[in-house]
C-alpha cells in the first residue's frame, strides 16, 4: 500500500474545501457591497413636488424618476429616487401600477452625500388621490399610508 497518497489526500481535501470556500466569500463580497446605504445621508431629508417621469420597477431597486422644477425657474431636473426591491415593495402593498409615468408626486427622501440629484426614497404621496406609499428606508413603517 503507497502511504503518500493516504497522507497527501487530507491536505488535498483541506485545500479544495478552502479553495471553495474562498469561491463561495468572494463571490458574497459585491452583493453585500451592492446593498450598502452609505451613499445616502440619513440624517438629512427633502422633500420635493415634481412629475413621475419614470416609475422603474427592476431588480435590485425599484427607482423613481421624478422631474422637478427649480425653483429659480429653468428647464425641470431629473431626480432618480431608488427605493426596495420589487419584492420587498409587493409584500408592502405596492404594485408596479402603484405610480405611473405623469403622476404628480410629493417625494420624501434621504439625498445621496455627494450632494448630487438622487436619493433613498422614505414616502412618496400621489397629490392628486392623497395616497401615501412608504418605502421602509425611514422612519415610517413599510406599506401603505
Amino acid at each position: 500500500m503507497n502511504r503518500s497518497v493516504f497522507h497527501h489526500a487530507p491536505v488535498a481535501a483541506v485545500m479544495a474545501i478552502l479553495g471553495f470556500m474562498s469561491a463561495v466569500l468572494g463571490a458574497a463580497s459585491p452583493a453585500s457591497a451592492h446593498h450598502s446605504r452609505a451613499m445616502y445621508e440619513p440624517t438629512k431629508t427633502l422633500t420635493f413636488t415634481g412629475t413621475v417621469k419614470t416609475f422603474q420597477w427592476t431588480n435590485p431597486h425599484v427607482i423613481l424618476w421624478v422631474l422637478v422644477q427649480p425653483e429659480d425657474g429653468g428647464a425641470a431636473q431629473e431626480w432618480p429616487i431608488e427605493t426596495n426591491s420589487p419584492g420587498v415593495l409587493t409584500r408592502a402593498g405596492w404594485t408596479r401600477q402603484s405610480v405611473k409615468a405623469g403622476d404628480h408626486v410629493s417625494v420624501t427622501f434621504n439625498p445621496l452625500r455627494d450632494g448630487s440629484r438622487g436619493g433613498a426614497l422614505i414616502s412618496v404621496t400621489l397629490l392628486d388621490t392623497g395616497q401615501k406609499l412608504v418605502a421602509g428606508f425611514g422612519k415610517e413603517e413599510p406599506g401603505l399610508k
